[in-house]
Formats: structure tokens, sequence, C-alpha cells
């Protein structure tokens, strides 16, 4: 049942404080009515005894202590929910933005997701391929995993999310449903107007559901706006059997987001000014990832979190690495090299890569081609840290080899244009192509027998 109050106790920034409450509870939804005409959302997120404080959607602008009518609605935020919803766009709580009117629908969800029995989560398994080799061939991505990438200002984080939109598949052969959320959190207009306009250049648009919280927009909505894409991505994968990738870009924003509410409600702040519930706070939204036993979809997600002066020792990079099941990595010197994607692949990993690819899902020297790849471009760094200290021409003709194959693997293995879609198995391809600028014997993790099979003949190389 729904009471409404007449008047607020005090207005803090995006919080307001009411008094008198009776049988609220936590997450509670709140509807206020502003000088009997403007209409605003919010939710209870602390009570004490008989005093609520709620955040407000809307910012709390034109609010006062004696203008406001205030309605617990006596259920938590919810969200409608369709199949109709692919090839739409909504704002930060899942109201229409794109002018299409509003969606038909009765099937409402609770945006804090349901809870499950961690017995009924199944491994994952298989692969979702991006198109793009460094991922694809060395930090491959699987159904159900959660796959952070680790960015930094001005890194091309934005075109690579909508190049992963662009591309990305179940590969080839599969007949299976795909679809993906996008949930994109404090961006500024023109990078909004850039993801709206590529995806309906590329024609994905109608496996695409959009959910744009602007930098204009309230800080608080930033909270809300991952919890509606991800309810909204569960619905579609374990009701309507769908694989969901869900891209949340950038995860530093609601971090921010969640310090500015922290600190108007006058906690007491932990690293770095961030609230010592951060980790439970992203933990609620990375652990909606996942396989459900009983359902033929799965939702997979690739977070975006632009790391503050490149460091990944920062609160929001280093919690998200203790949740996530590895890390894509964005090299600042590779980007200055106009290589794109500027992916530095030793420091990136997908620990459940090996889980989802090889025989029956890729193919058969796909781990060994990884590993080889990993071991050789180690050794390249090698090479060109003795080059620095004796120069290039010094160096023994093996070094040699190894720098031109660090030149040709960052050119044209981790470097490929914006447009370009590589099949895993061109990936595999390249890798054999590239390893043949090395000598046979450094080849020492993959078996003889797939050396035999897949490495180039000289005259073909």
């Amino acid at each position: 049942m729904a009471i409404e109050y007449l008047g607020l106790s005090s207005v803090e920034g995006p919080l307001v404080v009411l008094e008198g409450v009776q049988d609220a509870f936590y997450d509670e939804i709140v509807e206020f009515v502003v000088d009997h005409k403007t209409k605003k959302m919010g939710r209870i997120v602390e009570l004490n005894e008989d005093k609520a404080i709620i955040q407000v959607f809307e910012g709390t602008e034109n609010m006062s202590l004696d203008n406001t009518h205030t309605r617990l609605m006596g259920r938590p935020m919810e969200v409608t929910v369709s199949p109709e919803m692919l090839g739409r766009t909504f704002n930060g709580i899942g109201q229409p933005i794109d002018d299409m009117g509003p969606l038909i629908s009765e099937d409402k969800r609770d945006v804090n997701g349901l809870p499950l029995n961690p017995v009924r989560r199944e491994y994952p398994r298989n692969y979702i391929q991006t198109g793009i080799s460094a991922i694809d061939g060395l930090t491959t991505l699987i159904r159900g995993q959660k796959l952070p990438i680790f960015s930094g200002n001005g890194l091309p984080h934005d075109q690579l999310a909508a190049q992963i939109v662009k591309q990305a598949s179940l590969g080839g052969d599969s007949d299976e449903d795909f679809a993906i959320v996008f949930g994109a959190m404090g961006v500024k207009h023109d990078v909004a107007d850039f993801f709206r306009k590529t995806f309906d250049e590329n024609g994905v648009s109608d496996h695409v559901c959009m959910f744009l919280n602007l930098a204009n927009d309230p800080v608080v909505e930033r909270l809300i706006t991952p919890k509606v894409a991800l309810t909204v991505a569960e619905y579609l994968a374990f009701e309507c059997n769908m694989h969901i990738l869900v891209i949340l870009t950038d995860m530093t924003s609601f971090a921010e987001a969640l310090r500015e509410v922290s600190s108007s409600r006058g906690e007491i702040p932990s690293r770095k000014g961030y609230p010592g519930y951060l980790y439970s706070e992203l933990a609620t939204i990375y652990e909606r990832a996942g396989i459900v036993e009983g359902a033929n979809g799965s939702v997979t997600q690739l977070p975006i979190l632009t790391m503050p002066n490149d460091d990944i020792t920062h609160p929001i990079p280093d919690l998200t690495g203790y949740i996530t099941e590895g890390q894509i990595v964005l090299d600042r010197n590779l980007y200055g090299q106009s290589v794109y994607p500027p992916i530095n692949v030793l420091p990136s990993l997908s620990r459940l890569m090996k889980d989802g690819i090889g025989e029956g899902y890729t193919r058969d020297d796909h781990q060994a081609l990884a590993n080889q790849l990993f071991a050789s471009y180690a050794k390249v760094g090698e090479a060109r840290n003795l080059a620095s200290v004796i120069g290039e021409d010094e160096l023994s003709p093996l070094d040699k080899k190894y720098l031109e194959f660090g030149r040709e693997f960052e050119q044209r293995y981790i470097g490929q244009g914006t447009t370009e879609n590589r099949t895993i198995q061109e990936t595999l391809d390249l890798g054999w192509e590239l390893l043949a600028l090395l000598p046979r014997e450094e080849l020492d993790r993959i078996d003889t027998k797939l050396i035999d099979f897949y490495y180039p003949k000289k005259e073909e190389a």
C-alpha cells in the first residue's frame, strides 16, 4: 500500500530526508510531486528509526521543504521488460528516449535482481567472437564470463566498444539468438551521438538495447543504470533464451557517482575517498554475469573502466580485478605508435579462455598457439631492452628476428582496421604466419604434431 507524506525534513545535494516514516524498507521506490505538477522518482538508501534518507534520481532542483508530496510506493524499483526493447534507446532508469513511444508491456522486474543459488550456475563454455585478433586469439571472451577492459583517458575505448558491438557474434556456424545490451554512464553528448550513429549506420541497432546516462544527467541515475541494463539482460537471457553480451562504459563514472553520494550522506571514506563498500557494489554488478541451469541463454559482461592516471593499482581497477575473470589492458605507448586497438597483450589475460577454445569450439591449435605468441612477444621486450643498451646493430641474428617479429606482431596482429572483422580462423592463421618469422626450434610451447601440420612452409611464408 502506498503511503503519502507532505513536506520534507531537509534537502542535501541529491538526497532528501523524510521524518515520521512508518513501515518503510531499504531500496523502496519513492515518488515525489513538486508544486503539484513535476514528478520525480527516488529510492530509500538509509533508514534510522522513523527517518528515511532518499536518493532523488532526477536531482533535487526546485524541491523545498514545503512544496513536495512524497509517496512511498511499497515496492523496490522495477523496470518494464519485453523482447521489444531490442532496437530501442532508454535513459539511465529505463524510460524510452528514442521518440518511439512508451514500451507496451505488463512485465516488470526488480532492478536489484533475484537471488541466485550458486549451485544452479553452470560453468562458462564456448566463446563469443569479437572479430578483434588480440581478444579472440589471446584473451578469448567466453560466454558467461566477466572480462573488463582497462583503459585510460584519451584512449580509444569508445571506438573499441562500438567495434565490438558491430562485430560480436557467436561464431559463423551458430544459429542461436544473440543480442547486446549497452549501458553508458556519464558519457558526453558527442560520445552518445557517436554510439547511436555508429550502430545505425552499420545496421546493428535492431539487436542492441541501449541505456544512456549522459554527463549532465543526475549523478544518482548512474548508480541505477548498470542494474537496469543487467535486469533487462537477465530477462532476455534466462526467460527468452538468448545469449546476451552486456557492455558497460564507464565503470569509473559509476564509482565516482558512488563516492559523491557517499560523501553527501556523511559516510567515512576509504581508499582515495571511495566508500568502504565499493567492492561489494562492484561485485553486485559483475556477479550478475553467468549461465543458469535450465536456461539456454547466457549473460556475458564486458565492462569498460578508465584508470585514473593510468594507474592499474587504483581502487577501481584493483577491486575489479579481484572480482572478474581477467582483464584486457589498453596501452598508451601502442596508441602513440598508431596501433589500433592498442591492446597490451602481456598484462592482459582471460582466466576462462582454456575452457571455451580448442577442439570442438575454435581449433585444436588455439591454446598452444596463444601460449607461443605470448612467450615470443615477451622475448621481444627482452631484445628491445638489450638493443636500447648496445644498439640494434650489435644484436645477435636471433634477437634481430625477434625484433622483426615484434614489429609485425604489433602492426598486423594487434593492429587492425576499425572496420576489419576477422574470423577466428583468420586470427589463428595470422598467428602461424607471424611465428614463421622465427626459427622453428624457437617454438617450444607447441606440440611437434601441431607444428608439422600448421607451421607454414618457407616458400609459403
